[in-house]
């Protein structure tokens, strides 16, 4: 039985793999990628719940709570030949949402307990859900753990975080300092941020086993809250088994890849889409929805629940009951080549963004022919709605906030993140507000990644026409200058409440306030949202 457990205030989502190698009759293997209440290889205990094809272990507003996930079925650690001792495998990946919570939990522990073993009382926090004051270093505990400690307890642990091999007890007979920025670089420290992390070690501690016992547990608890991050953990790998099972398995690997590279040499689009499903799939951000989910999720694509229409399909309200939020859902129109090219660009770039003041992609689906994106649902809608449309005007508070926000997103396009990316679209359609009226910048289907050291790239036009800077229409090249110019835009239409291209006027945006500027008419351009005190140098 493989447990894997959880105690904290911190949302908690695992995928597992696991491979216990012992003689080929006795084997046991599986591999559970996608968690649904149709999955019967696990037991749930406790506070574990599905959560949309993952586990959410305990709810981010809740301490000190215990949730399992439990192999359904028995491993033995002896081989049928005497003295033959089992060999495993696991791999397992996972996200801690703290929701911009400050609390954390203490760390996470891989486990190998005896059948029936079940979670002490008082054995939350620093005790991993595996002891408590009166069951550590007590021989009745018969527990092997590697344990991932984000949280010194001065009691037992060492004074850092670090990574341990425990034998019945909290202490750890052997540690190894665990140094985030050892492992990863330009590591974000903010609550929302999420990250990757491959670990690799191998350790050899006696621990004798009992042979009139199966060993079936495993178990997680949460590690540091204020990032997202994915573990690979191989413990105690040796491979053995039979040779001619071996061979058959490199020749069925060999055939499979001649098929894919074919398949994939004919069909370029449906090898880059592989891909995608492949990276994301791996890491701990957003996840993969199957049609069926998002047509419940939108009343079947309803005409009630469209939000608007775009060059290249239909936003759609929805919500997702299991996560108990409301969504935004893009649906790319069939047979949109261009539309499908911006999926795949949108997908491959926002999933590695993490900005308060950019849309969250929650996630993707590309199933029976169909192309969509899962967004944060916004309640204010976005700017053009409340600039152009027949909403009360927004006043300048909101507005300056706006802008604020609109250029802080852009510094972290450009700037912060590791590469600089360039959006190539930014207009007041795509800039959205929660209900805050805080921006969230989205739609990145035209955007492009490029080193920090490079300057301008031809990239081929892009863009909407009134938004795009005149050196980007006539060399093609798209650079964070044009973006600025495309904020400068945006921020011209906050100031004034005016469409930067409307053919109800001769001149555009950019001319007319051009006209304007430097004269005594200057005042008059502006929206009649501002008083006339309202200094006019702090609006543009």
């Amino acid at each position: 039985m493989n447990t894997f457990r959880y105690t904290s205030g911190n949302a908690f989502k695992i995928a597992i793999f696991l491979v216990f190698l012992i003689p080929s009759s006795d084997s046991v293997n599986f591999r559970v990628s996608r968690f649904s209440p149709e999955v019967t290889v696990i037991l749930l205990k406790g506070d574990a719940v599905n959560y949309v094809g993952e586990l959410q272990f305990n709810m981010v507003n809740y301490v000190c709570r215990v949730g399992q996930i439990i192999y359904n079925g028995r491993v033995p650690l002896w081989g049928s030949k005497p003295g033959k001792l089992a060999d495993f495998t696991t791999h397992f990946s996972f996200t801690i949402d703290t929701q911009n919570r400050t609390t954390y939990g203490n760390g996470i522990a891989f486990f190998l307990a005896p059948v029936g073993f079940q979670i002490p009382p008082n054995s939350v926090g620093g005790f991993l859900g595996l002891f408590n004051t009166s069951t550590t270093d007590s021989n009745r505990s018969q527990i092997v753990s590697v344990e991932f400690d984000s949280f010194a307890n001065p009691e037992w642990d060492p004074p850092y975080e670090h990574v341990g091999i425990n034998k019945n007890s909290i202490k750890s007979l052997a540690t190894f300092p665990w140094n985030r920025t050892a492992y990863q670089k330009n590591v974000p420290t903010k609550p929302t941020s999420a990250y990757r992390i491959f670990y690799k070690r191998t350790y050899r501690v006696p621990v004798p086993v009992p042979r009139t016992k199966e060993y079936r547990e495993f178990d997680i608890n949460d590690g540091n809250g204020n990032t997202g991050k994915k573990i690979g953990l191989i413990v105690g790998l040796t491979l053995s088994g039979c040779v001619l099972i071996a061979a058959a398995g490199v020749a069925f690997v060999v055939l499979r890849k001649y098929r894919e590279r074919t398949f994939n040499k004919n069909n370029p689009e449906a090898a880059n889409l592989t891909s995608i499903n492949d990276d994301l799939e791996r890491g701990a951000g957003p996840r993969r929805f199957s049609y069926q989910d998002l047509a419940l999720a939108t009343n079947n694509f309803s005409d009630e629940r469209k939000l608007g229409e775009g060059g290249f399909g239909g936003v759609y309200k929805g919500y997702l009951i299991d996560l108990d939020i409301p969504i935004a859902v893009k649906k790319i129109s069939r047979g949109s080549k261009q539309g499908k090219k911006q999926y795949v660009t949108e997908v491959k770039i926002i999933s590695m963004l993490r900005h308060r003041n950019l849309v969250q992609l929650i996630g993707w689906c590309h199933d029976q022919g169909e192309f969509l994106l899962v967004y944060e649902f916004m309640p204010n809608g976005s700017l053009d709605y409340h600039l152009f449309g027949r909403r009360n005007p927004l006043s300048w508070t909101v507005r300056f906030k706006i802008a604020l926000g609109l250029a802080s997103a852009l510094l972290y396009l450009h700037e912060e993140w590791e590469q600089c990316v360039v959006h190539r679209d930014i207009k007041s359609s795509n800039v959205m507000l929660d209900s805050s009226f805080n921006v969230k910048l989205g739609d990145f289907g035209l955007a492009r990644l490029m080193d920090h050291e490079l300057g301008p790239q031809t990239t081929g036009l892009a863009g909407t026409l009134g938004y795009l800077a005149p050196e980007y229409v006539t060399t093609g090249r798209a650079s964070k200058e044009s973006d600025v110019y495309s904020f400068g835009v945006v921020a011209l239409e906050i100031a004034t409440g005016r469409k930067s291209a409307d053919k109800r006027f001769e001149k555009g945006l950019v001319a007319w306030v051009w006209d304007f500027y430097g004269t005594l008419l200057w005042n008059k351009g502006f929206h009649s949202i501002f008083a006339s005190s309202t200094p006019i140098d702090l609006i543009v």
